[in-house]
């Protein structure tokens, strides 16, 4: 894969939390490489890897879904780079 999705926190994350079910949401240039960080994540863990197939406009764009335990949302920035800082 040839961006840094840093799929080791969000593996680590996944059984810290023994989330059984996972919903992870991509911006539309990631989607076409869903299938490989599914088989990542299903690989590493116990949970059940969902995909949000909507559009993903940013943090603050996250589905309201019943019965998950986790949502990793990947993105271009964290989202305390998006806040203006005071000052």
């Amino acid at each position: 894969m040839e961006y840094d999705l840093e799929l080791n926190k969000a593996i680590e994350e996944i059984n810290k939390s023994k989330a059984i079910n996972v919903l992870v949401q991509l911006p539309d240039g990631l989607k076409p490489k869903a299938t490989e960080i599914v088989n990542i994540l299903k690989e590493k863990t116990k949970a059940n890897i969902f995909i949000w197939l909507n559009s993903c406009w940013g943090s603050c764009d996250y589905p309201e879904i019943k019965n998950i335990d986790l949502l990793i949302q990947f993105g271009h920035a964290p989202p305390g780079e998006l806040t203006p800082k005071p000052g």
